[in-house]
């Protein structure tokens, strides 16, 4: 008897404190594929660091047996200052001194990356003023793009998610859950194939050194914002029509980025995911939807009274109108 009882009390906690366990065990799986990701990215990718340190140990040793009169500390110091430039975009490399990091066109790519958070980290502000506009370009620029984007993204999904899947339910009766998830399959299908497949295949042949794997990662890491910059489009020895293939690319990655938020936007709106967010979000009282009743019904009698108001207001402007109608269309009959 006790031990019913106190199973029926633990259910009835869990049953209250749902959400609360369900976000619980959100926040645990997250830090569980956090740890995931980070043993297998160390697992993977530490025999290469150790490969590639010891490559560097045995050409540096190399090269100071070659050349005897340079010094181990001088040959430091040229290759710290060469590093430090590189991670500012500029090389020291004959066949890269004709590329500019900050033409116009460049600067554009710049501007796109930083404003879609990108950032691809290959070209950064060298003087103090250009990292004192940065910030405050970013700081109107990044909200004015949200904007921008959730602008475009529901407009654009009106007619390509809402209306296709309202037409389909009404015209041919299936039932709307089933079609929003073929359409949303559908679309996700289309926009992959659109802005990750075919664009890996052009960047596989426009880049010398990609292939079409890493082609596809950089889609995918641009696309995603994540933006490691490893990889980046343009930065070849005797790129053809570079100022044109900059332009390009911006545009591509502005295309491409509402067409992601429109996939997702797509995702979001399915019945199931919206059953399965619901999980973890906190649920309101009971007094707090009361009041928000109240407030929408206090809301809607003061519009009534108003609107009653204002009609009254109208009567009595032209009451005086139809009484002097009245009375003069009875002086007439009078008078006749």
């Amino acid at each position: 008897m006790l031990q019913s009882l106190a199973g029926s009390s633990c259910v009835r906690l869990v049953e209250r404190h749902r959400s609360a366990w369900c976000f619980g065990l959100l926040v645990l799986g997250y830090l569980l594929y956090l740890v995931f990701g980070a043993v297998v990215f160390s697992s993977v990718e530490l025999p290469y660091e150790d490969l590639l340190r010891q490559e560097l140990r045995k050409l540096k040793r190399r090269f100071l047996e070659e050349h005897e009169c340079l010094s181990e500390p001088q040959l430091e110091q040229f290759l710290g200052r060469v590093l430090e430039a590189s991670n500012y975009g500029v090389s020291v490399l004959s066949n890269a001194s004709g590329n500019w990091n900050w033409d116009f066109t460049s600067a554009l790519f710049f501007a796109s990356t930083v404003l879609s958070t990108t950032g691809y980290g290959h070209t950064v502000p060298l003087s103090d003023g250009g990292k004192a506009f940065c910030i405050i370009y970013s700081v109107i620029g990044i909200p004015f793009t949200l904007l921008f984007l959730t602008a475009v993204v529901q407009r654009i999904t009106v007619h390509v998610t809402r209306r296709p899947v309202l037409y389909f339910h009404i015209r041919w009766g299936f039932s709307k859950q089933m079609v929003g998830i073929v359409h949303a399959v559908v679309l996700g299908f289309v926009t992959v194939s659109c802005f990750f497949f075919i664009p890996a295949a052009v960047f596989s042949v426009l880049e010398d050194d990609w292939n079409f794997l890493e082609s596809f990662y950089f889609c995918f890491i641009s696309l995603s914002t994540i933006g490691l910059g490893d990889y980046v489009p343009g930065e070849g020895y005797n790129q053809k029509f570079r100022e044109l293939y900059k332009i390009g690319i911006t545009c591509y990655l502005l295309l491409g980025l509402i067409a992601m938020l429109v996939v997702l936007e797509t995702f979001c709106e399915l019945h199931e995911l919206k059953k399965f967010r619901k999980m973890f979000y906190v649920k309101k009282d009971k007094d707090e939807d009361q009041v928000h009743i109240v407030e929408h019904d206090q809301l809607s009698f003061s519009s009534i009274t108003d609107q009653a108001a204002s009609v009254k207001e109208e009567q009595k402007q032209s009451e005086p109108f139809v009484a002097a109608q009245v009375s003069a269309y009875a002086e007439d009959s009078a008078s006749h």
